[in-house]
């Protein structure tokens, strides 16, 4: 049973890299009239790392979900492509080299993580030291000077000499496994109810101190280092692992309520939050438009969007290079100008799979901490693409999140290849059959007479 899924996988595998080249010739055929001379080394190196995080996953986590690796594969190679797309438009920073690279690393993380977390709890007895580690991450950027850590405005980076990283990338990882083991070990008394209002049991208010606390973190997060999309991302990831744990919809409204009037306060408070949501809602202004720092790159990205239309202008014949940093921040839009809506839609049934082998995992498990995890990575993973697509498409304030496995950049690449390895792990645990029991064979043939 195990070898036919495992060869199942690996043609996927191979499918999904066929995927990528067929498109990265699309990209040659279409700037130049012919198939790039560099094609078969970017084939051969994406199909070498995926076919070594094939074999480490067939050695190390045999009864793993059989999907995750090739569909992580395409999103991963789609966004090779589109970089190596933006590059030869001759955008400065994008690098289809540089991001294979990185996904040459991200694929040793996924290897190490596979390799040496061979039994996912062992994470649970690491709760608080994972907490500490998560929030001297988070702070890290916001106690250095502007100069080592501020990028555009946000302080989120690291900088040293031409050294560069995203600590919070990590960071959300490390407090993710802190939510399931607090929430494992607390959720019988945060499930406890208070007073009714309406038809929503509240909590006690004794109760509400995680929350709270964790509010707090998040608008620390939002003012001291202006990232608004990790700010959301960890409250949110939190509030879905606490109704997970709870079974409580008053926790996700509570959630909701106070993050929004933090936000709402915070914009009333700080400029550059104020800032933020005048982009937002105001967009079309032309003194937005034509200020620094305005609304020219979010409009930039609608118009390349509305231009692809529903089939999109095709691979290599739209105009990336008119979208500040389409290699990064705005990577969802310029695919959206050559692929269109349909093409889009496509990526985003992608994720929608990984979300789904992530969540079946977590209603396989067998223990809560495992539930709780693999619930809580496959929500911050839904809960990024979501933040990232709503920003580009004005539903909700631009944040400055990566779509993830796609943007240009080591540090999310590598936290989410290590977040796929976590979830492999966990997939494998809870699909390994159980051991069979070893009968005594003369009590069998008693039994038997």
């Amino acid at each position: 049973m195990t070898a036919k899924r495992r060869g199942a996988q690996l043609g996927m595998l191979a499918f999904a890299v066929l995927i990528v080249m067929g498109a990265y010739a699309s990209v040659g055929l279409g700037i130049n009239g012919k198939v790039p001379s560099g094609m078969l080394g970017y084939g051969l190196g994406l199909g070498g790392l995926m076919l070594a995080a094939y074999l480490v996953l067939a050695k190390w986590a045999p009864w793993a979900d059989p999907l995750l690796l090739p569909l992580v594969t395409l999103v991963n190679g789609i966004g090779l492509v589109m970089i190596y797309r933006i590059e030869l438009a001759g955008q400065a920073g994008a690098s289809a080299t540089n991001q294979l690279m990185w996904t040459a690393l991200g694929v040793v993380m996924f290897s190490a993580t596979l390799i040496v977390l061979k039994d996912h709890r062992a994470l649970q007895r690491l709760t608080y030291t994972a907490g500490f580690v998560g929030v001297v991450l988070m702070a890290i950027p916001a106690l250095l000077p502007g100069s080592l850590s501020e990028v555009q405005g946000a302080k989120i980076w690291i900088r040293i000499g031409g050294f560069s990283i995203q600590p919070g990338e990590f960071a959300k990882l490390a407090l993710v496994v802190f939510f399931a083991g607090y929430l494992v070990a607390k959720r019988d008394v945060l499930a406890l109810a208070g007073r009714r209002l309406l038809f929503i049991d509240l909590p006690r208010a004794r109760d509400l101190g995680p929350v709270l606390i964790t509010w707090g973190f998040a608008i620390a997060t939002l003012v001291l280092e202006k990232d608004l999309g990790t700010s959301l991302l960890l409250f949110g990831a939190f509030i879905a692992m606490l109704y997970i744990a709870t079974q409580r919809t008053s926790w996700v409204l509570i959630g909701i309520l106070l993050f929004v009037g933090g936000a709402f306060l915070a914009g009333q408070v700080f400029s550059h939050v104020e800032a933020r949501f005048n982009v937002w809602l105001h967009a079309e202004d032309p003194a937005l438009y034509d200020t620094g720092g305005g609304s020219y790159q979010l409009m930039q990205g609608m118009f390349a969007m509305g231009s692809g239309g529903i089939l999109g202008t095709g691979l290599g014949q739209g105009y990336p290079k008119l979208i500040p940093l389409s290699f990064s921040d705005f990577i969802f839009s310029a695919t959206g100008e050559e692929l269109g809506l349909t093409g889009l839609m496509a990526i985003l049934m992608i994720y929608a799979l990984i979300v789904q082998r992530g969540l079946r995992t977590s209603l396989a498990a067998r223990d809560p901490f495992t539930k709780l995890l693999a619930g809580g990575l496959s929500f911050i993973l839904a809960w990024q693409v979501f933040i990232i697509v709503g920003g580009v498409t004005r539903l909700i304030p631009l944040t400055g999140l990566v779509t993830p496995f796609m943007s240009a950049g080591g540090s999310a690449l590598l936290a989410n290849w290590m977040l796929i390895a976590l979830l492999v792990r966990m997939s494998d645990a809870a699909r390994r059959p159980p051991p069979q029991a070893i009968q005594d064979e003369g009590m069998t043939q008693v039994m038997q007479r």
